[in-house]
C-alpha cells in the first residue's frame, strides 16, 4: 500500500512544472515564498502560541467561559484566604483572649434580651413611655 502511494507522488512530481531555471543561471533573483499576513500578524501569533500552551496543559478550550472561570478562581481564592484568616485568628489567641472572647460574648447575650423583649412590646405602650418622658421633661422645665 505505501508503495501504491509512492508510485502516485513520483506520477504526479512528473507532472509539476520545476522551475529549471534556478538551475540554469545563478544570476538571476529566485522568487522568495510570499507571507501570509494573517500569520505573520502579532495577534495571531500569540493566539497561536496561548492554544498551544493550553493543549500542552490540557485545558480544553471550550471547556468553560472565561468570566465564568475568573469568577469561580475569586470566589475560591476569597474563601481560601477567609479560612486562612479564621485559622491564623485561632492560632494567635492566646487562653486569655480566649477568655476575655468568651465574656464578651456572654456579656452581650445578656444585653441582648432586655432590647428583645421592649421591642416586642404592643406600640401602645411605648407611646405611653414616650408621653410619660414628655411629661416630666415640660414638669422639669417649668420648675425651672
Amino acid at each position: 500500500m505505501y508503495s501504491e502511494i509512492q508510485r502516485e507522488r513520483a506520477d504526479i512530481g512528473g507532472l509539476m512544472a520545476r522551475p529549471e531555471y534556478r538551475e540554469r543561471n545563478p544570476e538571476l533573483i529566485k522568487p522568495k515564498k510570499l507571507l501570509n499576513p494573517v500569520k505573520a500578524s502579532r495577534s495571531h501569533q500569540e493566539l497561536h502560541r496561548e492554544l498551544l500552551m493550553n493543549h500542552r496543559r490540557g485545558l480544553g478550550v471550550d471547556s468553560k467561559p472565561e468570566l465564568q472561570r475568573v469568577l469561580e478562581h475569586r470566589r475560591r481564592n476569597q474563601l481560601i484566604k477567609k479560612k486562612k484568616e479564621e485559622l491564623e485568628a485561632k492560632r494567635l489567641q492566646c487562653p486569655f483572649e480566649q477568655e476575655l472572647l468568651r465574656r464578651q460574648q456572654r456579656l452581650n447575650q445578656l444585653e441582648k434580651p432586655p432590647e428583645k423583649e421592649e421591642d416586642h412590646a404592643p406600640e401602645f405602650i411605648k407611646v405611653r413611655e414616650n408621653l410619660r418622658r414628655i411629661a416630666t421633661l415640660t414638669s422639669e422645665e417649668r420648675a425651672l
